[in-house]
């Protein structure tokens, strides 16, 4: 799924920013949009609402569709071991979010562009598959017609590259060294509640 609708709004209800130019509106409305706006009363919200928020943070801050979130909990529920953390670790090593976290790009959204329009090279290989699986050792780089865009300059100014990431800025080339420890991740997101509500 690619999100098309208003990243502010989204952003504003889900209360994350979803892209650098979101994080100044919700530092001035960090409250849901609506007529009412910070006087409106709302209710509290259920166990299954906190669940429902929560894989709406996991889904749009990775721009994921329901099926594709779903589809990566049934494959994390099937390996040994915490079901949150494996979940997160496969979205997390998806190219467009390797993409995202080595400064390559502003935003998820940015990140599945240059994937999808072919930008960028996986061990040498064109890949314009956002949903690839990335592992270990996978050197991801930035094509050569591609080096001179605006775009990665701009990315790399607002980035601050994960551990399990080796970067080289000027050569615009990423490794991933290891697979991304929970604690690592910078997702706004409470990953267990999203497991439980898929395991209701």
């Amino acid at each position: 799924m690619k999100y098309n609708g208003p990243k502010i709004k989204k952003s504003r209800r889900l209360g994350i920013a979803l892209t650098p130019k979101s994080e100044k509106y919700l530092e001035r409305r960090p409250h849901p949009p609506g007529q009412h706006g910070p006087s409106r009363r709302r209710s509290k919200l259920s166990d299954y609402g906190k669940q429902l928020i929560e894989k709406q943070r996991l889904q749009y801050q990775y721009n994921l569709s329901e099926k594709q979130v779903r589809k990566y909990y049934q494959a994390a529920s099937r390996k040994q071991g915490n079901t949150a953390d494996h979940l997160l670790q496969m979205i997390e090593t998806r190219l467009d979010a390797v993409v995202l976290r080595a400064g390559l790009a502003r935003s998820i959204y940015q990140a599945r562009q240059l994937v999808g329009h072919a930008h960028l090279r996986v061990n040498g290989k064109k890949v314009n598959i956002p949903s690839y699986q990335v592992r270990i050792g996978d050197v991801i780089t930035v094509r050569e017609k591609s080096r001179d865009l605006d775009i990665f300059p701009s990315a790399q100014q607002i980035a601050a590259t994960p551990e399990y990431l080796s970067v080289d800025d000027k050569n615009l080339t990423a490794v991933l060294s290891r697979l991304p420890e929970p604690g690592e991740v910078p997702v706004q997101c409470e990953v267990t509640l999203v497991v439980e509500f898929y395991s209701r």
